[in-house]
């Protein structure tokens, strides 16, 4: 099965860089949204989470803030 993982992360996060080495290290194909570079997607994310706080990665639907890499692993399918 196919896995949906978004991160949105900024530049200088050490978080956010743990998160992407922690899908690579493990093959989990993921989408990059840098909200320090895209102000809409700042607000998008706001918006829908109510979370300024980065990394904020979407799992299959599923929204984990903060690296959680627990949580990450129990929402991918396998």
């Amino acid at each position: 099965m196919q896995n949906q993982v978004t991160v949105y992360s900024t530049n200088t996060c050490p978080y956010c860089t743990m998160l992407k080495n922690y899908l690579d290290q493990n093959g989990v194909a993921y989408t990059e949204v840098n909200v320090q570079e895209d102000q809409a997607a700042a607000n998008r994310l706001v918006q829908t989470t109510g979370q300024m706080g980065v990394p904020q990665a979407n799992v299959n639907g599923e929204w984990v803030l903060g690296f959680d890499p627990q949580r990450v692993q129990s929402l991918l399918k396998q």
